[in-house]
């Protein structure tokens, strides 16, 4: 028999598999999004910015109206399970929506954006704050939360791991256009390739497999008509010739030279991880229970459950936290894709680095309920902040041939930073926690919005951050020159300036009131005062019976 409270390793699984699933939703979108939007659907840097801060502004008050809405649901399956099933094909439809490019104007692929994502904002909401909360009402011991919390992160790093490792080979595999390559060389590392494709393409990118050779287009006298540059954008029609300059690569052959038509690669892979996104969402709904239930004599009161959220101190503190932390996590996704490939001139190999700060991120996620449990929630979350920022602001000083730099500073920055999301969801079931203990009143759904308005809010923010900074210094992903302008940006980003974001929340962090001590009494009281609630039910019952 397992000791109370305690759940089955089946069920902490089919949990995980939830934000496994969310996750290919959120880090497909926070990882790749900016970079589809700008340098394939061909929308502005500061357009994309200001969607992205536009769309979350919003989310504060959907956020609280899910967490309102999933309190007051009440079916056969309990109160948040049903959002996670009723979510699932919705969820993986307008994600696919998000990636799928339509032949539009400037201004039409704008409004287009600006629909989907906020649509996407809108539905995600409606599924992962239930999601939250579902975990607070699984059990009512704080310790087990935490595990649950460790076993839920593993689940997102390795959904995470799904979308992000394999997401650019598939884009790839199913945007291969089938080209004519003929390659002729010129000098030991130079050779003049032209190409054709059999079919009219909006927008290729061609560049050779290993990423090191640059690319120019020439003219028709042979001389260079742009920069070089690792990759090249461009339209291609039918049966037409392109003629490029390649420099800094010895042995190449045609079977080398990669042209990959981006949006048909990117919707079709997405296509694809919607599919196993729903899945596991269905799992997630048939393999978990709700146990914990609002006090038996509590009344809805919408007035009231307001009142308790502002009053309460560690749901606060855990806002702002959570916006922080997700700012951080969101600026330094956001720009790795545009980091490998215009800094380090590797697009795949921002894949590889991806896959690494996963298995880095598990690891972080497994060891949290041990260290949790040594150091106390709080300390935890504080030292993991500092530390991740320190690691992570040495980046700056890496160039591009430092990949193993890059790397170690990478993996081992993540490895703490996947301490933060671990904690935050187990200590938002430790807010709810303390509003019961201190008002009678529970509230889940309602503490947990916290969870979602910070992740996608936070998310807001970086993505402003990022388009304003790329911003002022003139990118565009579509002009060589202007990329190689904006790498100090580039750097900044993917450095000291999430950094600083983590030392703000660490030194906010000293501001959260439940110790391990506090937790312990809350769990204690709550438990006992739950075994009287339980002990008069039956009572009743059987004075009903008689």
């Amino acid at each position: 028999m397992k000791p109370a409270g305690r759940i089955s390793i089946g069920e902490k699984i089919g949990y995980a598999l939830g934000d496994g699933a969310a996750n290919i939703a959120w880090r497909g979108v926070a990882t790749f999004l900016f970079v589809f939007y700008t340098d394939v659907f061909g929308i502005s840097p500061v357009a994309v910015g200001m969607l992205m801060l536009v769309a979350r502004f919003s989310d504060g008050i959907t956020d609280v109206l899910m967490g309102i809405i999933g309190d007051r649901t009440n079916t056969k399956y309990g109160k948040f399970r049903p959002w996670i099933l009723w979510t699932a094909i919705p969820l993986g439809i307008v994600l696919s929506l998000l990636f799928t490019t339509p032949d539009l104007t400037t201004e039409g692929k704008i409004i287009y954006a600006y629909i989907t994502y906020i649509l996407f904002t809108l539905i995600y909401t409606a599924n992962n704050i239930p999601y939250g909360a579902l975990m607070a009402v699984i059990t009512g011991d704080d310790k087990e939360r935490t595990v649950i919390g460790s076993y839920r992160m593993v689940g997102a790093f390795a959904g995470g791991m799904i979308v992000q490792g394999a997401l650019l080979f598939l884009v790839a595999q199913f945007g291969n256009v089938n080209p004519d390559v003929t390659l002729t060389q010129l000098e030991p590392d130079k050779y003049r390739v032209e190409v054709s494709a059999p079919r009219d393409v909006e927008n290729v990118n061609i560049k050779t497999k290993n990423g090191v050779a640059l690319f120019s287009a020439i003219d028709q006298a042979g001389n260079p008509a742009a920069a070089p540059v690792s990759s090249v954008s461009f339209a291609m029609k039918a049966g037409t010739v392109y003629s490029f300059l390649v420099k800094g690569e010895s042995g190449l052959t045609a079977e080398e030279i990669s042209i990959i038509d981006q949006k048909r690669g990117y919707s079709h892979s997405i296509y694809l991880m919607s599919v196993f996104l729903a899945l596991f969402m269905f799992i997630t709904f048939y393999s978990t229970r709700e146990r914990i239930r609002p006090p038996r004599d509590q009344k809805a009161d919408l007035k009231q459950d307001l009142r308790d959220l502002i009053r309460n101190k560690p749901w606060l503190v855990l806002l702002v936290i959570g916006l922080l932390f997700n700012v951080y996590n969101s600026i330094k996704q956001g720009i790795v894709v545009i980091y490998f490939t215009h800094y380090l001139n590797n697009q795949l190999l921002a894949g590889t680095y991806l896959v690494g700060l996963m298995v880095a991120s598990i690891a972080g996620a497994m060891v949290t309920g041990f260290l949790g449990r040594k150091m106390g929630k709080r300390n935890l979350f504080i030292a993991a902040l500092i530390f991740s920022g320190l690691v992570n602001a040495l980046l700056v000083f890496c160039n591009p041939g430092d990949l193993y730099p890059i790397f170690a500073l990478g993996m081992v920055s993540e490895f703490a930073s996947a301490i933060f999301p671990t904690l935050f969801f187990a200590m938002l079931g430790d807010a709810a926690d303390f509003s019961e203990f201190r008002t009678g009143r529970r509230a889940t759904g309602l503490v947990y919005s916290a969870g979602s308005f910070a992740t996608k809010f936070g998310g807001g923010i970086a993505g402003a951050i990022i388009g304003l900074i790329l911003g002022a210094y003139h990118y565009s992903g579509h002009d060589s020159a202007a990329i190689q302008a904006a790498i100090p940006g580039i750097r900044m980003l993917m450095s000291w300036i999430p950094a600083l974001v983590a030392f703000i929340a660490a030194a906010l962090m000293t501001l959260y009131p439940l110790t391990r001590q506090k937790m312990d009494e809350i769990t204690v009281t709550l438990a006992l005062r739950r075994a009287g609630e339980n002990e008069e039910t039956t009572q009743t019952d059987q004075h009903q019976v008689n």
